[in-house]
């Protein structure tokens, strides 16, 4: 039982990095296309790196909870937002 619960902590734990690591590449993509918006390959980099990153959050949702509140985040029955861990105390 305990091998479960470790694998599934990990596997939670790598979801999140690839979470964050997506945000990260997000960010910096979408501040390049703001001083070079004509530029056609980071343009489909971000769409494709924006499209991961909605797949695996939702993926996280599905399996671990809500990662945000007030609205960006459904949550099924019952309500989830105060089920801990929260994502930030992984």
């Amino acid at each position: 039982m305990e091998d479960v619960m470790s694998h599934v902590h990990m596997e939670r734990m790598r979801m999140l990095k690839e979470i964050q690591e997506l945000e990260f590449v997000a960010v910096e993509l979408n501040l390049y296309l703001d001083t070079h918006p004509e530029e056609r390959e980071p343009l489909m980099e971000y769409n494709k790196v924006v499209d991961r990153l909605m797949h695996l959050k939702k993926m996280y949702e599905q399996r671990y909870g809500p990662l945000y509140h007030f609205g960006l985040s459904p949550s099924a029955y019952p309500w989830q937002w105060i089920q801990s861990p929260w994502p930030w105390e992984m």
